[in-house]
């Protein structure tokens, strides 16, 4: 019996677990191995990892949490969550099961990319969805905003302080008439015919071609891909969800406690705004919360 686990081990599950074995909790991590980061090369705008590799930052995480004794990481997927008696059992999927008397689910979510082809093979690299992230390394160059939800035009319009701006509307997404005008003023291009095709040899970009046969040269594309849970652990435990921008997250309070007692979540799972900073920073808030709620239960 663990007294949490924590399931997820990129940068909100390994920031709650540094908490609690500082905290001296015994603490199972498991890790599916697979981050939404993995396909980024650098991680930006992190206090002091700066361009460094998201798989190294966790490499130096993990290597720093196998220095407490009360802490385990298991490579492995978790299939399966219920309630038990004093807490949850854990089903993996190579088989066995794991119990804890509290949780914290870092799960994170998977990206549904617009439909044009080109897309994956450049995620990551020139086709993007935070600014802050990757934006400084595209600066003064030509870039784009493929439109994909509601909230597009605002995306649109943060982008100039990096590089001139097209924005595709993909027939779909149209500037509402103070967002023509604030994107006039910030000299964006709005561009209303749709993007077929993405060009150049991947990862690089060299353009896009519309459906009239145009092409518009750019080295970045930034998007918002739809996002759902990457596990359905949380749904299966009966925690509340909420829809965000880009899909469902889990629903939490200011500490990362779910609907369900003994039961957090932090990062991109629990947020509807996505970033490494922000994931760590939420990992820090839920791993303290599980530690609270050991010794006043009726924190949550």
């Amino acid at each position: 019996m663990y007294d949490v686990i924590v399931i997820g081990g990129s940068f909100a599950g390994l920031s709650a677990a540094t908490q609690l074995a500082r905290a001296r909790q015994k603490v199972l991590v498991i890790d599916a191995g697979l981050p939404r980061n993995r396909f980024a090369d650098e991680a930006h705008g992190f206090l002091g990892q700066d361009g460094r590799a998201p798989a190294a930052i966790m490499r130096d995480a993990r290597r720093q949490l196998g220095r407490y004794p009360t802490v385990e990481l298991l490579s492995g997927e978790a299939i399966g969550a219920e309630a038990a008696d004093n807490g949850f059992t854990i089903h993996l999927g190579v088989g066995g099961e794991r119990q804890a008397r509290r949780l914290v689910l870092a799960t994170g979510v998977s990206d549904a990319l617009p439909a044009v082809p080109g897309m994956m093979e450049r995620w990551g690299a020139t086709v993007l969805h935070c600014p802050y992230c990757h934006g400084y390394e595209m600066r003064d160059l030509p870039l784009g905003v493929l439109a994909a939800h509601a909230m597009s035009p605002h995306q649109a319009l943060l982008i100039p302080d990096w590089g001139p701006t097209t924005y595709f509307t993909q027939g779909a997404f149209e500037p509402d008439p103070d967002q023509l005008r604030a994107l006039a003023d910030r000299g964006v291009t709005i561009e209303r015919t749709r993007v077929v095709a993405l060009l150049g040899k991947a990862p690089a970009l060299a353009g896009v071609r519309l459906a009239d046969g145009r092409v518009v040269e750019l080295a970045a594309l930034f998007t918002a891909p739809r996002t759902r849970p990457t596990t359905a652990l949380a749904a299966m435990l009966g925690c509340a969800h909420e829809d965000g921008l880009t899909g469902p997250h889990v629903k939490v309070d200011a500490r990362g406690a779910t609907s369900v007692p003994g039961v957090w979540a932090a990062g991109d799972a629990a947020s509807p705004m996505h970033n490494a900073t922000l994931a760590s920073a939420a990992g820090v808030m839920a791993g303290i919360g599980a530690h609270q709620a050991s010794i006043q239960p009726t924190v949550q």
